[in-house]
């Protein structure tokens, strides 16, 4: 079976696509440097011809709100449009856990792709992930206030990337839900608590305050802003292993 990968060179997708050529799978690892890009439309219709499953992975290279709108919209229409004249039975894309609950410009951005493929009319199956435990640096650097970290006392499920390309690589090869799974990790915490647990376990001096007024990348969020509200499906590497394998690897 002949598989594209877009956004297969990034973080989700370089996993994705070393999973599924594991298991035996033609799998076209599309990024612009391959010269497969969404946004101008290179290199779509040669990389369709032939393709029983797109994966869609790409991620805007800006987090403005007006760029990242721009950016998963025209990508969207480009990647659907091939995909309809190459007659590609089914689509999966990777998305975010409460894009339509949380007022954020990138959350709206990634439910206006939602909505894309949800009317484009080819089979289809949307993965809500959890926040990556990759990037949760980044996030009490952008929570930074000197030397303290200021988040809010939310709940927070965060999920190693590795599990998310294995689940997605699993609902890639399963029939098409027409509708939306979500995964988040195994361990469900307090926001502040858990980014506290990772900068000591990493050496980082920074002091994590309670904050309730804090944002999130600069949205307003509320106590599930950020976790599943029903049945999700749980990756299988917690905190505490998912630190000690990044610690071994570094």
């Amino acid at each position: 079976m002949k598989i594209v990968v877009i956004g297969g060179t990034g973080l989700i997708g370089s996993k994705t696509v070393a999973i599924l050529r594991q298991g035996g799978h033609e799998v076209v690892a599309a990024s612009p440097r391959s010269g497969i890009n969404t946004i101008t439309g290179e290199g779509l219709k040669e990389a369709m011809a032939g393709t029983q499953v797109v994966i869609d992975l790409a991620n805007s290279p800006s987090f403005e709100d007006k760029a990242v709108l721009e950016f998963f919209e025209t990508s969207g229409r480009n990647l659907l449009a091939a995909e309809a004249a190459a007659n590609v039975r089914y689509h999966v894309a990777l998305s975010i856990v409460a894009t339509d609950r949380t007022d954020n410009g990138y959350f709206r951005a990634k439910l206006a792709q939602e909505k894309l493929i949800e009317t484009s009319g080819i089979p289809y199956t949307i993965v809500r992930a959890t926040q990556f435990m990759e990037f949760l640096g980044g996030i009490a650097d952008s929570s930074a206030d000197g030397n303290k970290v200021r988040l809010p006392p939310i709940l927070f499920q965060p999920i190693a990337s590795d599990d998310v390309a294995t689940i997605v690589a699993d609902v890639a090869l399963a029939p098409p839900r027409g509708g939306i799974v979500e995964i988040a990790g195994p361990e469900r915490g307090s926001f502040d608590e858990i980014i506290a647990r990772y900068l000591k376990a990493v050496g980082d001096p920074r002091e994590v305050v309670s904050d309730p007024e804090a944002g999130y990348w600069g949205g307003r969020v509320s106590e599930h802003s950020l976790v599943p509200l029903g049945e999700a499906r749980l990756g299988r590497i917690g905190l505490d292993e998912w630190i000690r394998r990044s610690k071994a690897a570094a």
